[in-house]
């Protein structure tokens, strides 16, 4: 199917037809421009004060943000992550990693503040 003489190609088929060509790293940074055009700039990260003490998690998990970025530190690959925890997704790692580059002193503070317990 291509596009028939004279006919415009959406915004949004345009970027469908694009996405592939991508590289990870694009594609997060994607996802990323669109959060903040919607107004959520950390999609799938929530903190909430009955959820491990509201640290900030994945969404729909249990899995602490900081927890993700010590394995990280600790030489964890994403295709580690994934394997271990098989509800996360390539995103949520990709929105963990951003949250982590904006909030670097709370994540610090929260692994040190785990370690220690």
């Amino acid at each position: 199917m291509g596009i028939e003489k004279g006919m415009v190609m959406s915004p949004l088929r345009e970027i469908e037809r694009l996405l592939p060509a991508l590289s990870r790293a694009e594609k997060a940074a994607l996802l990323q421009l669109v959060a903040r055009e919607i107004g959520d700039p950390f999609p799938g990260i929530e903190s909430n004060p009955g959820v491990c003490g509201g640290e900030p998690c994945i969404i729909r998990t249990r899995i602490p943000v900081w927890l993700l970025e010590r394995a990280r530190r600790l030489g964890a690959s994403e295709s580690d992550l994934l394997r271990a925890y098989p509800a996360l997704r390539a995103e949520d790692l990709a929105n963990a990693w951003a949250y982590v580059r904006s909030h670097g002193e709370e994540i610090e503070r929260q692994i040190l503040g785990n370690e220690a317990a």
